[in-house]
């Protein structure tokens, strides 16, 4: 029995970030609940990975783009003449029977994407959400909704209706990641997202713990029952309390 063909991008692996210290952002996200998954040697820099079991974090001890939402897709160097044919343009292209096949793109807002020939850590099995809830979606600063949306479906994803609270966003569905898209005026910068019914225990909890959380939301968005955490990596961690 056949499989479905994979979306271009093929499966999601990791939201990758460049951290100026790895032990500090690991154990930041190990206060926060995340637990750390095997990775393999493929990369040569520091690298270790956190995971609540639906999000996975790729913290990278190197300098470049951050955070860049990596995929894997098996055979990638066979499959570059898609990407041409689809009109995007590749801003890495490193193929070859010696090197980790990897290509690497940028939609119109500059955020960018990496699509690996194969994954760089083992798959961890957990059920529980880290203390920040469920994780819901990446979402990226854009200034025209319809421009991101019109680069995104053809990667493989699905816009849904614009939504305006808790602040205005467009989110975009997969079978592999849920994206959404939201004006610089509510966050300049990428954005990781949680939803919990019961987020203000949460937050309580986060607060005992000594964590730096922001008594401003961004966006026009209720204080009570949301909150924002910064990662020392400079990741904005929104925390939205959904509807039970």
């Amino acid at each position: 029995m056949s499989s479905a063909p994979l979306p271009l991008l093929g499966t999601f692996h990791e939201t990758s970030i460049a951290v100026d210290d790895i032990r500090a952002s690991i154990e930041f996200y190990e206060r926060l609940g995340f637990s750390q998954a095997p990775t393999s040697d493929t990369l040569t820099h520091p690298y270790g990975v956190l995971t609540d079991g639906r999000l996975f974090i790729g913290l990278h001890q190197r300098g470049g783009a951050s955070p860049v939402l990596t995929f894997v897709r098996p055979g990638i160097a066979a499959c570059v003449r898609e990407f041409a044919a689809a009109g995007i343009e590749l801003t890495l292209c490193r193929t070859g029977e010696e090197v980790f096949n990897e290509i690497g793109l940028l939609d119109p807002f500059g955020h960018a994407v990496s699509v690996l020939e194969a994954r760089t850590y083992s798959p961890v099995a957990r059920a529980e959400a880290s203390l920040c809830g469920d994780f819901a979606e990446v979402s990226l600063p854009v200034t025209d909704f319809g421009a991101a949306q019109g680069f995104w479906e053809p990667l493989g994803f699905v816009a849904a209706g614009e939504v305006s609270a808790p602040y205005p966003h467009l989110p975009l569905t997969s079978d592999y990641l849920d994206v959404s898209f939201h004006p610089p005026g509510v966050c300049e910068r990428p954005m990781l997202v949680f939803r919990d019914p019961d987020m203000r225990t949460r937050i309580a909890r986060l607060r005992e713990l000594g964590l730096p959380l922001s008594a401003t939301v961004p966006g026009g968005a209720e204080p009570l029952g949301n909150a924002l955490l910064e990662s020392p990596d400079g990741i904005p961690l929104m925390l939205l309390e959904a509807e039970g």
